[in-house]
């Protein structure tokens, strides 16, 4: 679609560097840690589910849960989701209601109520309405999931914690800032916060000692 935006390891880069001008904090990580890494995920449903487990867990008991599923079922896919019990997928460290959300997920892909591959066509405000009709996708799944599959360049998780985090330590605030003061200081960040986002990440990461998002 025309006018849609998005970023590539290519200039990744590039971008991060305009964004050091804008501003000293971005200056800052890029001198300590270096550029982000290229975060690139597949456009398809083990990615939404991915992001899905994420929710309000830490990264490595969302991707312990994800591997279970691949031990179970090999590839992760809409049909293959309803091979196993709510037992089984409960052993794979699924909650009950996200044991919900996946199947919700999964059968509004198979009865095309929701069709991935459209997405790449639809304005960012669009397509995340379209990810949100979907029960347990929030604003902040839809918006990872565009950034992360689709590449989209300016958009921004305003609420993730990561992001809170590295901003109280980077500004070195005494308290973590709110969701309307982190939204507020993104605006001065456009057309590239997906980028200020994938710094920010980057520099919580690092201090952590962990790469993978």
């Amino acid at each position: 679609m025309e006018g849609v935006q998005t970023f590539n390891d290519f200039n990744l880069k590039s971008i991060c560097d305009i964004l050091a001008e804008k501003d000293q904090l971005f200056k800052s990580v890029i001198n300590t840690h270096g550029y982000p890494p290229f975060w690139n995920r597949k456009a398809n449903f083990e990615t939404l589910v991915h992001i899905i487990l994420e929710q309000q867990v830490s990264l490595s008991s969302a991707r312990a849960a994800l591997n279970k599923l691949k031990e179970k079922l090999g590839a992760i896919t809409p049909q293959k989701i309803f091979l196993l019990t709510d037992a089984e997928l409960r052993a794979c460290y699924l909650s009950r209601q996200k044991i919900l959300y996946v199947k919700d997920l999964a059968q509004a892909i198979i009865s095309k109520k929701l069709n991935l591959t459209q997405l790449s066509n639809l304005s960012d405000d669009i397509a995340k309405e379209e990810l949100m009709k979907i029960k347990g996708i929030g604003e902040w799944t839809a918006t990872v999931y565009l950034m992360m599959a689709l590449q989209r360049v300016n958009l921004f998780p305003a609420g993730d914690i990561g992001i809170i985090v590295s901003i109280k330590e980077e500004k070195g605030l005494h308290e973590n800032p709110s969701k309307g003061d982190i939204k507020e200081l993104a605006e001065s960040w456009k057309p590239y916060r997906t980028l200020a986002a994938y710094i920010l990440w980057h520099s919580y990461l690092s201090k952590r000692k962990r790469q993978n998002y």
